[in-house]
């Protein structure tokens, strides 16, 4: 036998393996290995100068949105171990980037961004319609979150939407937030869990527009300012999926991300974005007119977008 050669059992052992993943998608390949480490990284490979690029260059007018990700991500991926997943909550109004960077930040962080068989990904209108069926819905979930725990540590747990959420339905996964639950086989406390909600936009809105007029500059708005109304709206509301919820109480939430209403000339970044990305010349009239078209609020002084930059892509139809 050559030195390091392989004893023939191993050999045929592994022809057969790359006869069995050969003709599979590369991500198979990631699977099998997931298959015989408990260390498994699963697909993930995090690349956080690129995201933080990307959100600087991207993500418009949302500086304690870039602040909060990138600190919350940095400090979790140097641990090695830490000491429980990290759990983002995100809040905002519409159209202000909650599901383009949570998009964004998936696609840094997993070789196959959101198609990766390790992002899960749920929404309360698609997977729990029926306020009836909310003890099914429990076990479902649970049984879901754990057995791709034990498959994977390094998963992620998108839930769109907790606005629409059942409350109490969330609970049930309240084990694995904290430091103390045991998933045989992996490690799950490097498992990312975020939360989207447009739940705590009115008041960060009305925050928002009191500091302009105490004229604070939208610019100068820390996370002090809106926390203490974003835990009011969110958290105190009976229709919210967090009413009362035991994650807020035992404070499983590492970073609570505000996403500000946008002003005007944040729309027209927006619309720059979207004719570029749709291969359109860049009009300086037809990025005017289209910013232009938009509401704005309040009525009287109209400085921030009514839907963010939602519209931006069905309203440039108009003027081609």
């Amino acid at each position: 036998m050559a030195p390091g050669a392989a004893p023939a059992p191993v050999r045929v052992l592994l022809v057969l393996l790359a006869a069995a993943v050969r003709p599979t998608a590369a991500w198979d390949l990631w699977t099998l290995r997931c298959g015989f480490s408990t260390d498994c990284e699963c697909g993930f490979g995090p690349d956080l100068r690129g995201l933080e690029f990307d959100l600087a260059t991207n993500l418009v007018g949302q500086p304690l949105v870039r602040q909060q990700v990138m600190k919350g991500l940095r400090e979790f991926l140097e641990n090695p171990n830490p000491v429980k997943p990290l759990v983002m909550s995100f809040h905002g109004s519409t159209g202000t980037g909650k599901t383009y960077v949570s998009s964004m930040l998936i696609r840094y962080l997993f070789q196959r961004g959101l198609q990766s068989p390790y992002v899960h990904h749920f929404s309360p209108i698609v997977h729990f319609p029926h306020a009836e069926q909310i003890e099914q819905y429990k076990e479902s979930l649970k049984r879901w979150i754990q057995g791709n725990l034990t498959s994977c540590g390094r998963s992620a747990f998108l839930f769109d939407e907790m606005d629409k959420m059942h409350p109490g339905l969330i609970d049930v996964i309240i084990p694995f937030l904290g430091p103390s639950w045991v998933v045989y086989g992996t490690n799950y406390r490097k498992a990312i869990f975020i939360f989207i909600s447009n739940a705590g936009g009115e008041q960060i809105n009305n925050v928002t527009l009191a500091l302009w007029h105490a004229r604070k500059d939208r610019e100068e708005i820390s996370l002090q300012d809106l926390e203490p109304a974003i835990s009011k709206a969110v958290f105190e509301n009976p229709e919210s999926g967090f009413w009362k919820s035991g994650i807020i109480n035992e404070h499983l939430i590492d970073f609570v991300v505000p996403f500000l209403p946008l002003k005007h000339h944040h729309v027209k970044q927006c619309v720059i974005s979207e004719l570029i990305q749709q291969g359109l010349e860049v009009r300086p009239d037809v990025v005017q007119e289209v910013a232009d078209s938009i509401p704005y609020f309040p009525e009287e002084e109209k400085l921030f977008s009514s839907t963010g930059c939602k519209t931006v892509a069905s309203r440039i139809s108009f003027f081609f």
